[in-house]
């Protein structure tokens, strides 16, 4: 008390009571954070300073959600009677336009009553872990990869096992690598096209990964999210070739509908249930009247694809603008909207690369150490959602810096 300058006849006084006790803060919550969102927020802080920084750490599209999503939401809110609870699962409207989605895209076909609707993906990874695992499982994860896997399943007391998926694996996991394993795990996380890499899976290779993971006993989770952002051809889901798998999409990332917050998942037979169960407790439901509006987002493909066509010239704004020395070692960008940089020449030390990069250029990117414990050290990833202006902006700067780098060195 004395130390906040305070008496006891004060304390007393006010009704206040003092700790003598520390709190305690839970060991599971103890994981690295989110390092592009910590870029996020500094960057943000430094527009509010009046600095002009240019917005390449976040994997968000710059632009709106499509104009019919927008008159629905309109609509939807006039409905002022019919804005409650759906159940857990989501409104019956949406699954059925997400199951003829399937048909549509992939030619594959999927009962309704499999499908549920998550708030954002995010919530559809914790659904996924906490009903087909158990504290200790293992389960395995290509590196580099998104963070937030590996995060989540720590604090859920899972293990996540790193599959090398880099440069010398062509930038996919490799099945007979983790036949090596003194024993396979309990769970396989695949994401095509993939964060931070941009590498697709082909068709073949997908179909492999199912058949190994049915013929070994191992759960798949099929991390879809980037499906419509591929350049040159269209991914195909795991649907396709298993009934096992977990498949888990949303309306964020080709869509351009991130802060909606509506992703779905498709769950096998076996764990409708639980999931179920876990979905009534954890979330309740989706919002309601996003999921009203969602219903659109499928037939607004003519508006979406244009933005794919942005990207692929962003992409090349980046490839054909940036230094060879930072480009000819990245990964291929085949499908999602990122470049993970190879920096290798000019730093061992992504993190500060980064830090660096954002102070004495405004150039806001995300570190690859938060995708890749092992090597991201030797990596940035770049996100080129935003406008082409601001990628040939992004160019003039990250080039203007690499020259000081050269210079410093000399």
């Amino acid at each position: 008390m004395k130390k906040m300058g305070l008496d006891q006849s004060t304390v007393q006084k006010k009704g206040w009571y003092v700790m003598t006790k520390k709190l305690k803060v839970s060991k599971r919550s103890q994981f690295p954070p989110f390092m592009a969102l910590d870029m996020m927020r500094q960057s943000t802080e430094l527009v509010a300073q009046g600095a002009d920084i240019i917005h390449l750490e976040i994997g968000q599209p710059s632009t709106a959600a499509p104009q019919k999503v927008n008159e629905a939401m309109t609509a939807a809110l006039r409905e002022t009677g019919s804005h409650g609870y759906s159940i857990a699962f989501g409104q019956l409207a949406l699954r059925k336009r997400i199951s003829r989605f399937y048909d549509e895209w992939y030619g594959a076909r999927q009962h309704s009553e499999n499908i549920a609707v998550t708030v954002g993906s995010s919530t559809a990874f914790a659904l996924a872990f906490l009903s087909a695992f158990d504290e200790g499982d293992r389960i395995a994860i290509p590196n580099p990869g998104y963070p937030a896997y590996r995060n989540l399943m720590m604090a859920m007391g899972l293990e996540p096992l790193l599959v090398a998926a880099g440069a010398e694996q062509g930038w996919k996991p490799i099945l007979s690598e983790m036949e090596k394993w003194e024993r396979l795990p309990d769970g396989l996380m695949i994401a095509s096209p993939a964060n931070p890499t941009g590498a697709v899976l082909s068709n073949s290779e997908l179909a492999d990964i199912c058949s190994w993971c049915d013929i070994k006993g191992v759960r798949l989770i099929s991390d879809e999210i980037y499906h419509g952002l591929a350049y040159g051809h269209r991914c195909d889901t795991a649907l396709n070739y298993t009934k096992n798998a977990i498949i888990i999409n949303s309306l964020s990332k080709y869509f351009s509908m991130t802060g909606w917050r509506i992703g779905w998942m498709i769950i096998p037979d076996d764990l409708l249930t639980p999931v179920e169960k876990l979905a009534q407790n954890l979330f309740i439901a989706a919002p309601t009247p996003n999921q009203m509006a969602a219903v659109a987002a499928f037939d607004c493909s003519a508006e979406l694809d244009s933005h794919v066509q942005r990207y692929a010239q962003n992409r090349d704004i980046l490839l054909q603008g940036l230094p060879v020395s930072l480009t000819e070692g990245a990964a291929p960008c085949q499908g999602a909207f990122y470049l993970f940089a190879d920096i290798s020449r000019y730093s061992d030390n992504s993190t500060d690369f980064a830090a660096r990069l954002l102070a004495e250029r405004g150039v806001a990117t995300t570190p690859g150490v938060d995708f890749d414990p092992l090597d991201g050290h030797r990596y940035l990833r770049l996100s080129f959602a935003g406008s082409s202006a601001d990628m040939h902006e992004a160019v003039m700067r990250v080039n203007s810096f690499i020259t000081s780098l050269k210079i410093n060195a000399a």
